[in-house]
């Protein structure tokens, strides 16, 4: 063990020469530091409709199931309906800018509502509104819906609740929190890449290898170091979010997920390393190697993402854990079937 620790400390001890990678730390810290901050502006593109600060969005109504829109609209705060005669009259009032977009309401043959909405077109008020005339949308669809249950033959599925949680927690529990305990694991990855490919690449290696150090010391080590960084950076990052004032419910256990992605994501990259032995390949094998499989694993039960999310709000299953289970034993053994290569076939030349 004393030998893959050696080779360990001497590639930590090499990162603080390589800017690239003290600059992510330091964004990712920036990031931690100043979540509370950053997740303001962020929140905006999130969900833009979150930071109105109390701008009333005026609807000009119009059509001829126009009355059936309005009280829907006058219903929440931040709207405000302005019925008119006809489409020219609530045009012109646009054009004017009395009013912030015209939604035009027909009746089919059938009885269902007909919607056409207008809206500014480069207007720097545009996103907000849009999203506005969607909640606008969504809000006349549940009253048309109950309206017209009794024609119903068959009882449709459900529609969601209404969300009623702040934005500020969604944005923060499922993006802040697993982007920063997942942008450390494939830095990592990238290191190790790198590690690897710049021994080929510098001709260092045959000095390791007239050592005392095998080939699966030498490949131990440098896993050791790189697959540590993450694990490290994602619990400082934790707490730091802690002390700012975001609660982080199981840490240990986010901590693990983390551990074992980092370890399969690091053997990734060693084994793109160990097969192209030049640098730009192997990054770019690794790129989209990390890129498929961490799409793909929105196709599982519980992917990393949404398992961290939940974890983290407190609110895990028991799909969940066994998630992290699997994602440790898979990492696991890539791992040891790395070695087990490595051991047989050595480094080569």
């Amino acid at each position: 063990m004393g030998k893959r620790l050696t080779v360990a400390k001497r590639e930590l001890a090499s990162l603080r020469s390589e800017k690239t990678i003290v600059l992510a730390i330091l964004i990712q810290l920036f990031v931690a530091a100043f979540s509370s901050f950053l997740a303001v502006g962020l929140v905006s593109l999130y969900d833009p409709g979150s930071v109105s600060n109390g701008f009333v969005v005026e609807f000009g109504v119009t059509g001829e199931a126009g009355d059936d829109l309005a009280p829907i609209v006058e219903e929440r705060d931040g709207w405000r309906a302005v019925e008119y005669g006809d489409e020219t009259a609530a045009m012109r009032a646009f054009d004017r800018g009395e009013i912030h977009a015209v939604l035009e309401v027909s009746r089919l043959p059938d009885g269902r509502a007909r919607v056409r909405a207008i809206a500014p077109d480069g207007n720097v008020r545009t996103t907000l509104v849009v999203t506005q005339i969607k909640g606008v949308l969504e809000a006349f669809e549940r009253h048309e819906r109950q309206r017209l249950s009794h024609r119903l033959e068959r009882q449709p599925v459900e529609l969601p609740a209404d969300a009623s949680s702040s934005p500020y927690f969604g944005f923060t529990y499922t993006v802040l929190v697993p982007l920063l305990t997942f942008l450390p694991v494939f830095v990592s990855g990238s290191i190790a890449v790198d590690a690897i490919a710049e021994e080929y690449d510098r001709g260092t290696l045959e000095l390791l290898r007239v050592t005392p150090l095998t080939a699966t010391d030498i490949v131990d080590g440098k896993l050791l170091a790189m697959g540590s960084l993450a694990p490290v950076q994602a619990g400082a990052w934790l707490a730091l979010l802690s002390f700012r004032g975001t609660r982080i419910a199981n840490p240990v256990e986010i901590l693990l997920l983390v551990t074992g992605f980092s370890v399969g994501v690091v053997t990734m990259g060693a084994t793109a390393a160990l097969a192209f032995r030049e640098r730009k390949q192997a990054q770019f094998l690794f790129s989209m190697g990390v890129l498929v499989v961490f799409s793909s694993t929105y196709l599982l039960p519980e992917s990393p993402a949404n398992a961290v999310a939940k974890l983290a709000i407190g609110s895990p299953t028991e799909v969940t854990h066994l998630s992290v289970v699997a994602y440790l034993v898979v990492s696991l053994a890539a791992f040891v079937g790395l070695r087990w290569l490595v051991g047989r076939r050595g480094l080569g030349s």
